[in-house]
This record gives structure tokens, sequence and C-alpha cells, in this order.
């Protein structure tokens, strides 16, 4: 079976052996029908200058920076939706998935990660794309990654995330030469190769109690060293890892950065200290090295202070990359929209184009109005994680004044609220926009939304599955409602929205928060855990409809 190229034609031949291929070739030739004009159009569009309403999102929060950031989104797009592309299609299919290469030829143990050469030329050009470094502001680096998102995983989404996070916390706590020099490297880059993170956190008595870990920290001669397994580590083949682990004779969890190799190392392939067991079989995001791994002694460098590793982890690690399921749910909606908007106009059956169907007239327009609410939302949650100093701050100071503590539990709740939701309707929407296709929606030599889909599956599942979150925004809203009232914080999250909007989400989760807990499984529980699930969503998809409605009435103003 070969690969099509750039410019394919949709040819029998290309994808199943015929076994009489001159009566095949008869029969493709009697048969006028192509795919062609799809394909032409597929190939050539440029996902931001031929998509006006990115444009707008853009223009919108970005104000005054609007037009550097443009720029830099054009810049940037002409690779995405190109050659990057075509790199992120060629390493999907199953024959170049990553494998493990444990010893040399002479019985050495080096746990070598084989990727695709199409892999290794991308990440490098993507982290030279500087999206870390000082010279990048914010927005820019935004509009780069929702860009670059649209390609799905392809073994780029979680490291770009986890580099993230790894530099928000070095930012904060690089106070040692060895730690200046990973910021320095994951940051600004050094001759030009740029260090990639990872976070290694799950164990597998579980990945979201993070508090049960047992890999043990232990400073041996004014070194700290690791012990034990972690079960799920995604970005396996990263440069470094923030690794939680709880020092001897502790309960509390720490963070430590862990390099993969100590300097003069990694090309002699000499690990630090940890072995890569295997690597896991996922449904999607198959182009990543997902592993198990066994640290045995290794290096590790604490960052932070030891007993604020879990607060850290949640409001520094987990923010930044749960913030980024929101924004890879969008680009993901995104693209497969596009598409199969554009199918519909091209397909023709039954003697007309099948986008003039009503049903699918209405079930295109569900798909673009979740997709782009959804946009709005995730640069509107961003814009106010933007505005708070110092993030998250890994919790709530209770020094602060009381608007300001409002202000980043706001945040914090809303991040959560985006990721569970976006998360869920991503795989509804390419779910829906495969449908369009027919069959060919699950043709994977047809199509790039069978991988998307099951990419955005695993999404559900990454920084925290969804009965989990929504049991901690529960405990989140009874925390602090001595001084911030449940329908205060809908007031002011739903700010814009129709007063009966706010009326009837105010009533809902008075009602809900009081009841005392999720952890009775009762009936009565259960009943509510319910409606809280479903009250969660529709209040999230409000806040996405303002964001949408702000977008759309400041050009409709401007027009």
């Amino acid at each position: 079976m070969s690969l099509p190229d750039k410019n394919y034609p949709y040819r029998i031949n290309d994808f199943f052996e015929c076994k009489d291929a001159e009566r095949c070739k008869k029969a493709m030739g009697d048969n006028p029908y192509s795919f062609n004009n799809f394909f032409e159009w597929r190939e050539n569009v440029d996902w931001y200058r031929d998509d006006p309403f990115i444009q707008k999102v853009v223009k919108y929060f970005t104000s005054e920076k609007w037009e550097d950031v443009d720029r830099a989104a054009r810049e940037i797009s002409s690779k995405v939706s190109f050659r990057w592309r075509d790199m992120a299609r060629a390493i999907s299919w199953p024959e170049k998935r990553p494998y493990m290469i444990h010893y040399d030829d002479h019985n050495n143990r080096i746990d070598r990660i084989v990727r695709p050469r199409e892999t290794e030329i991308m990440e490098q050009e993507v982290f030279s794309e500087k999206l870390f470094s000082s010279e990048t502001t914010p927005w820019t680096r935004l509009i780069k990654m929702f860009l670059i998102y649209q390609n799905s995983e392809a073994c780029i989404t979680c490291p770009v995330a986890c580099t993230e996070g790894l530099v928000a916390m070095l930012e904060r706590y690089a106070d040692t030469p060895e730690l200046k020099q990973i910021l320095q490297h994951c940051k600004e880059g050094v001759d030009g190769d740029f260090g990639i993170g990872a976070q290694f956190l799950s164990e597998i008595q579980g990945g979201s109690d993070v508090p049960a870990n047992v890999l043990e920290a232990v400073e041996e001669d004014g070194t700290w060293r690791l012990y034990g397994t972690k079960f799920f580590c995604s970005a396996a083949h990263a440069d470094y890892a923030l690794v939680t682990a709880k020092p001897a004779g502790s309960e509390k969890v720490a963070l430590f950065v862990v390099p993969s190799w100590l300097p003069g190392n990694k090309e002699r392939e000499i690990r630090n200290g940890y072995t890569i067991d295997r690597i896991k079989r996922k449904m999607g995001t198959c182009e990543l090295p997902t592993a198990e791994l066994t640290y045995n002694g290794a290096v590790a460098y604490p960052v932070g202070p030891l007993e604020r590793g879990l607060a850290n982890v949640v409001g520094v690690v987990l923010t930044h990359s749960r913030l980024i399921i929101g924004l890879s749910s969008a680009a993901c909606m995104t693209r497969a929209v596009r598409e199969a908007k554009k199918y519909s106009e091209l397909r023709d059956a039954f003697g007309i184009p099948i986008g003039k169907f009503p049903m699918v007239i209405v079930q295109l327009r569900e798909l673009e109005k979740t997709s782009k609410r959804t946009t709005a939302a995730a640069f509107k949650v961003y814009s106010e994680f933007l505005k708070l100093e110092e993030g998250l701050k890994g919790g709530l100071a209770s020094e602060e004044p009381e608007e300001a503590r409002k202000k980043r539990f706001n945040v914090r709740e809303l991040i959560m609220l985006e990721k569970i939701t976006t998360s869920w309707d991503s795989t509804d929407v390419i779910r829906v926009a495969m449908s369009i296709f027919g069959g060919h929606g699950l043709m994977e030599c047809f199509s790039s939304l069978p991988r998307l889909y099951r990419d955005s599956a695993v999404n559900e599942l990454w920084e925290g599955p969804r009965n989990v979150l929504l049991a901690q925004i529960h405990r989140d809203m009874q925390r602090v409602s001595e001084w911030y009232k449940p329908s205060e914080f809908i007031e002011d999250i739903l700010h814009g929205a129709d007063p009966e909007v706010v009326r009837k989400f105010s009533k809902g989760i008075v009602e809900l928060v009081s009841h005392p807990s999720f952890l009775v499984p009762d009936e009565k529980t259960m009943e509510i855990c319910k409606r809280w699930d479903n009250f969660c969503h529709d209040l999230f998809h409000a806040y996405q409809n303002i964001a949408l409605a702000e977008v759309e009435g400041s050009f409709s103003a401007e027009g």
C-alpha cells in the first residue's frame, strides 16, 4: 500500500489490491465521478488566511497588539496548513508508530524510542518557533498553538503543553545553576536546540489521586534521587520531566525536574538512572510515546518548596495543560467543521449537493455554532488568565484582597469547566462531521477526521477525567461559600448574559452546592450528581455564548 502524495486523486489501486487491475481501471474510467474538486480545495486552503472568524477572534482579544499577532499567524499558517499538515498525515499510519529498542548491539541498556523522521523534523521546526521565548508574546503564542493544534496531537500537542508548564514552573523557581540551564534550554534554546518537557505524575494506583503517590525521593550526599515507578508517562521522549515524588519520611508530595540524560550522556544513550519499561498502546494520540518508567536512583532537582509540590502541580502545571485542552479542542473542531462544510458543498447525491439537504444544513449550523463559541471562549478564558498576576499561584492566596481572590477563583473554575466541556463537545462535533462524509468519514485514506476523533477522546481523560473535575468544582464552591456565594459566582462569570439566564443558573447552583457531599452513594446523591454534570456543561455553554456574542457584536458594531 502506498501513501498518497500531496496532490493525490482518489484512485482505487492506492488503497487495496485488485485481482483484476484492468477491469478495475476500466470500471473507474467508465465512472466520471471524482472527489478531486474537494481534494484540490483541501490541499490549498490556508487555515488562518482563509478563516475570517479566527481573524475576528484574534482582532477582538488582542486589540492594539492585533497587527503583530496577525502577522505571526499568517506566517506560521503557511507552514501548519501545508508542510506540517502533510507530515502529520504521513506519521499517522500504524506502521510509523513509535517503538522501543531497549539494548544496543553490545547489550547496553539504552531504551531508545524510535520515531519517524518526519516527526523529528516537524518537532524541531515547531519548537524553533520559540513559543516560550521572551521574544514571543502570550497572544502570539496562543494563536500559533491554535493553528498547530489543528493537526491534532501528531506528537506535538502534548510536548508543547508540557513544556509550557515546565517553563512556567522554572520561571518562578529556577534558583540553581542546573534549573536555570534547563529553563534556558526550554525557553530560548541552546545553539538552536530547544529543550522539550514532559510531566510524569500518574502511578498505577491512580492518575488523579496524586497524594497517593509512593515514588520516593531520597537525598543522598546533597543530591536528590528518585526510586519507584510511574505508570502513564506521555512525551516519554522529552529532555526533561516534571515528576511528583514524596521525600523519604514525608507524606507531602514534592515536585522535581528530572533530566532524561545527564550532561554528555545523551549522545552515548545513557539514561539518567531510569528505564523505559514499555510503550503503551492507546486508542488515540498514537504518534505520542506514552510509557511506563522505573526510576532507580535518577538525579532530580527540587523545583519550588518541597511541601508545595501538589499545590504547584494543580495551580501551575495542570492549569496550563487544561488551558491547552480547551484550545486544542477548539482547533480540532474548527478543522473538522471546515472540511465537512466544504465537502457538503462539493459532494453531489440524488442530483444536488448534500449541503442543500435540510438535515445537513441543520447539522452544519449546530457544528459551526459549537466550533465558534468554543474558539471564542478559549480566547476569553485565556484573556482572563493573563490578567492574573502570577497566574493561579498554586491555590487561593488568603492574604489577597477578597476581590482578587474571587477573580482567581473564577479563572480556576472556568479552566476546569472549559476542560470538561470542550473535550466532550469536541468528540461530538468531530463524530457528526465524519457522518456528513458518509462512509468516507471513516476512511483514513480519505480523511484525517478519524485521527482527530480518537485524539479528542483521549483529551477527555488527560489532566483529570470528567467525574473527578466535576467533584472538584463542587468541593471548591463549598469551600469558598462563606466569602463567595455560589450565586455571586454565577453573576460574575455570566456578566453580560440575559438576566433570566443568570437567574436560572443562580437558582440551580445554590440548590446543587447545598448538597453536602458527593461521597455518599445513596440515591439522592446520585441524582444530584447527574444534575450537577448537566448543570456544569450548560453553564459553560452559557459562558461560551457570551464570548461568541462579544466577538460577533464587536464586528457588527464596526459594520
